[in-house]
């Protein structure tokens, strides 16, 4: 029997935004600039956008971070803080229902103050655990946010995963072993991100066997050779798809590989297509598992994907350096020939 593709959905995290010239930002009763939702009852709902959020720069460049909005009203109990947990857990809800097996949870856009982040992270584990049963993975930059994340966890720790360890955080890897939970390995260097197949497949490497030393076992390990966007350099596909087939040569079925399979869209139009036609590539080198979200990039859907399609194969050619420059694609889109 083929194990499952393991989700870790990624949208219980501050940084996802909404464009505001987008379907869900809108006017609620009072005419106020609102994230509209359906809530986990099937209710129409609105939650105010407040005015201190219009003040910074991402408003101001036409995007609401939405997770960010309703984190902070819910935990400081303002006057949407009701609405504000809908939201949240209807956030939580669609995830689990589209499969997620992992959520992710970072916060570290809530503030720029640490002790404010330590505060959210506690809270935001608390509420999202009495909302679902689904482990959660927790995500942050620093290893005391993680610290407290797991504290929250209790005794529910051991079901987590940790996100994440790398040459330049090798201590991580001990807060896993303590908890005996899941890890993700990047393959980032002590000194930058890796430049091709054969840097990630050596300090990916690096990072199992560190693990492995720790008593992490093969199974509890998830390698992300790093997805970068292939708007920036058309190798970057194949760059990270090189590196799954050799870390799944070297280490054999046990070990997990999983990465951020929505960044090789990024800059590019039709994102979806793309994302589903690089998850196909990504599970047929190898990869068991991926950081999505669940909602649009369900890999359940790659069975139906039309691979000989015109759209399909764009896609596809562009992923695999074969429309290094996307001129091919980027025609195709402008044509209305992608949908």
């Amino acid at each position: 029997m083929t194990a499952p593709f393991v989700v870790i959905g990624e949208n219980v995290h501050t940084t996802r935004v909404l464009r505001l010239d987008g379907p869900e930002i809108g006017p609620d009763g009072e005419g106020r600039e609102s994230i509209l939702f359906t809530d986990v009852e099937g209710g129409s709902r609105t939650l105010p956008i407040p005015g201190s959020e219009k003040e910074l720069q991402p408003y101001l460049e036409g995007r609401a971070k939405h997770v960010r909005i309703a984190v902070q009203a819910a935990m400081n109990e303002t006057d949407d803080a009701e609405v504000a947990g809908a939201y949240l857990e209807t956030i939580v809800r669609r995830q689990v229902d589209a499969g997620a097996h992992y959520l992710d949870v970072n916060v570290d856009e809530v503030s720029h103050r640490l002790p404010e982040q330590i505060a959210t992270m506690r809270w935001l584990v608390s509420f999202v655990q009495s909302r679902t049963d689904t482990p959660l993975a927790i995500d942050s930059s620093n290893l005391e946010i993680i610290a407290a994340g797991f504290e929250a966890l209790g005794n529910r720790a051991a079901d987590a995963m940790l996100n994440s360890a790398s040459l330049e955080r090798q201590e991580a890897l001990d807060v896993s072993a303590a908890h005996g939970c899941a890890v993700i390995v990047t393959a980032a260097g002590e000194k930058g991100m890796p430049s091709d197949a054969a840097q990630r497949l050596e300090y990916g490497s690096r990072m199992v066997e560190l693990a492995l030393g720790r008593g992490i076992p093969l199974d509890r390990i998830y390698v992300d050779p790093l997805v970068f966007p292939i708007s920036v350099d058309g190798a970057f596909g194949n760059h990270c798809l090189d590196a799954i087939r050799d870390l799944r040569s070297r280490y054999g079925a046990a070990i997990h590989i999983t990465g951020g399979m929505s960044n090789v869209s990024f800059g590019l139009p039709n994102r979806r297509l793309l994302n589903d036609a690089f998850l196909l590539l990504a599970i047929e080198a190898g990869a068991d598992s991926g950081i999505v979200d669940p909602v649009t990039s369900d890999p359940r859907r790659l069975a139906s994907l039309a691979r000989d399609s015109r759209p399909v194969q764009l896609a596809l050619d562009v992923l695999t350096s074969a429309d290094r420059n996307c001129r091919a694609y980027l025609k195709a889109y402008r044509a209305g020939e992608l949908d």
